[in-house]
This record gives C-alpha cells, structure tokens and sequence, in this order.
C-alpha cells in the first residue's frame, strides 16, 4: 500500500486474500471478487429524490475471497476488524438484528434469499483499502463484491443494476440506512477512465470520458478523518425532509421540479405552511440537479475547467441549504479554493467525510500543503490526501 491507500500491487493483494482465506477456513477459495468505493463528482442527496448522479469508482476496493457451503451457514471473517469468524444461520437473519461491519454483506445474503434466489451459505473473507466513514461508500462495496461474488457462483444470472438494487435493499431494510442507489450503482457499474452519468428513477446511465491527465488537470480526494455514520438520524432528517416537500408539491419526487420553477415552488411552500428545513432541502436538491446537467454539458464539451465553480456552488448548497457539512470539510474547500484550486466541494453524506477538489495539476501540491497547514493552525487532524483515478467496477480477479 502507498501512503495514499492506493493499492501498489493488486495481485499481491488478491493472493494474501485467497491464502487468508485457505487459512482460516481450511481450503482454498472458489474464487476472488473486488468491487471499488466511489466519489461522487457532482449530485448530493438527489439518488432518493430519483435525480441525477456523477460518480466515480476509487482504485481503493474491497477484495471478497468466497466459496459456497450447502449448510445454511454464513461464515464471514474481515482483515479489517479484529474480530474472529462470524458465523450466522442464513435462515435466521433478520433485518436490523446487527449494527457491526458483517451486517453489510450478511444483509446481502438476506436480500438475495428474500428476493427467492437459491443462496444455501458461504465462507467469506474480506479485506478493504476504502476508508471506513470517509463518504466513500466502503460499505456499498462490501455489499457489491457480495453481491457478484454469490451472483457468480451460484449462477443467479443478474446485471449489475439488479446486484445494485438488491445490495441496496440489504444497506435500506437490513442495516437500518436509508441510502439511495448511488453508491451501490457506482460500484457495481462504473468503468475504467470514467464518470458514471446516472439517472436514479429509471437506472439507465452513460459512461462519460473523464480524462483528466489528458488536459493536464487532477482530481483530489481529502479525507478529513472526521468520521461520519449515516445511520445516526442526520442522514434520514434529510430524506424525511426531502418527500415531505416533494408531498406538498404534489409530485413523485423533487426530480420532478424543474429548475426553472423552483422561485415558485418554494413560495408555493411557504405558503402552504411548510418549515424552512423542508424549503432549504427542496432548494438544494432541484438546484444540485440542476448541477450535475450543467456538468454533464460541460464535460460533453470538453470544458473540465469550469466544472470547477460548479462544484464550489455545489458545496455552498450542501453547507448552507442541506447543512451537512462540517468545519473541516468547509476549511478544505475554502483553502483549495484560495490556493488556487479550480473548484471544490464536500462529497458524500457529510457531516465529516471527504472533499473533492479539482486543480490544475502543477498547482496540486501547493493546494495540498495549504490544506495540510491550514489543518494543523485549526488545531484538526491532519487530513489524508489522494487522487481519485477513475476506475474499474466490480469484478472477478481470481478464479
């Protein structure tokens, strides 16, 4: 591993897992799967208001080393967690029965079951490189590299959107968040060089070229360390917030708003009663839509430079209108913008997590020291800094 987290040698990294795994359970296993963490580029909180999303996979990853068992047993061991083998009876899982890391691929084994799939057990163990409370959905690829893993042995025969959809059942019904579909689509589906231009009430998407080196830009991850867990209510506040505006609206959901409509359906709002929280949130998601079709037209047209507004925008949206953002995220953004950053903005949940930030890429270690330093004058942790390079999605690395 680098200082970054970036894995430095894959096959190395697969064959700790497969020998793991023959360690711990006795036999080698059937085969090695790996399913990446995301960073969202542009469209926060719009994937459970059936809006438009701009993610990207991480060369960061979960690595799932599996075979199956006839026994109704699940057997789930982690690298990452200093925890024995957890062992379950498949037949008497039950939503919401754990709050640990095994309720994440276990909640898939569940979902699968529910959905009728013949899944009769597994020995599972899994190592991660994603960073756990970052907004890099590392539990999305826990959920993922499950789901493809059991698709393939058990030769279930469902796409990526279907292991999508079914790993983010297991996250909403099994583990108690109420996530959109976002993170488990970008894992599963996302391609190398990419960003993934998804629409979330219909799942059709376009691959999108995001060739950054070639036009001499970077895009920076900052971990800020503050950890965030979306379970604890914050997360769910918004989601209840957002339907209840889209209610008042009379619409399926906020996606349904034009943007050029929004003046009026916020003083239709106002009128109607409805709290300031509801219109702050109602103004976020229609205009974070907006964003990402600004974006996307952007990018189509090869102008990857004035991205960079739309995402400080963006950022301000989710500080002042949402409200999930944090002082560290808010020092990250502020710093990369002043030192030269082209735009930069919160990703993820919030309310700790990481920003993106998009710079030239002479200027990217100017912009990091900046970051660093402003950090350590605010009295906070240290951040981690990386790349993000567009990646690959799910797949089998080792038979």
């Amino acid at each position: 591993m680098s200082e970054s987290g970036i894995a430095v040698d894959t096959v190395a990294e697969e064959f700790r897992v497969a020998e793991e795994f023959r360690r711990l359970y006795g036999a080698g296993p059937e085969g090695v799967w790996a399913a990446p963490g995301r960073v969202n580029l542009i469209g926060e909180y719009t994937d459970f208001n059936d809006g438009f999303v701009m993610p990207l996979a991480l060369p960061h990853r979960a690595v799932a080393a599996v075979s199956r068992r006839t026994d109704q047993i699940l057997r789930l061991h982690s690298a990452d967690v200093a925890q024995g083998v957890v062992q379950l009876d498949i037949a008497a899982l039950e939503p919401r029965s754990d709050t640990g890391w095994a309720a994440y691929p276990a909640g898939v084994v569940w979902a699968l079951r529910a959905a009728g799939h013949p899944v009769t057990g597994a020995d599972i163990h899994l190592a991660s490189t994603v960073p756990t409370g970052a907004g890099l959905s590392s539990s999305a690829a826990l959920e993922v590299v499950t789901a493809l893993a059991l698709n393939d042995l058990y030769g279930l025969g469902l796409t990526r959107p279907e292991l999508a959809v079914l790993a983010q059942r297991a996250e909403n019904a099994f583990v108690g968040v109420p996530c959109g579909i976002m993170d488990q689509m970008a894992s599963a589906c996302c391609t190398d060089g990419h960003a993934l231009y998804l629409d979330t009430r219909d799942l059709s998407q376009r691959q999108v070229p995001f060739d950054l080196a070639a036009q001499g830009l970077r895009l920076l991850v900052v971990d800020t360390r503050v950890k965030h867990a979306l379970g604890d209510g914050a997360y769910a506040a918004r989601r209840a917030a957002c339907e209840t505006g889209a209610r008042a609206l009379g619409v399926r959901a906020l996606r349904d708003i034009p943007y050029a409509h929004l003046p009026a359906a916020l003083d239709r709002l106002a009128g109607a009663g409805q709290s300031e929280e509801v219109r702050r949130c109602v103004r976020h998601v229609v205009s974070d839509d907006h964003r990402v079709e600004r974006t996307i037209a952007l990018l189509d047209a090869g102008a990857l430079r004035a991205v960079g507004p739309v995402l400080t925008e963006g950022h301000a949206s989710l500080r002042d209108d949402l409200r999930v953002s944090c002082p560290e995220l808010d020092l990250a953004v502020t710093t990369a913008v002043t030192s030269g950053a082209l735009g930069a903005r919160m990703t993820g949940g919030g309310f700790g997590g990481s920003a993106i930030v998009l710079a030239e890429e002479p200027d990217t270690e100017a912009i990091t020291k900046a970051i660093t330093e402003a950090f350590t004058t605010s009295g906070f942790t240290p951040p981690r800094t990386f790349p993000a390079i567009p990646s690959t999605g799910a797949r089998q690395v080792r038979l």
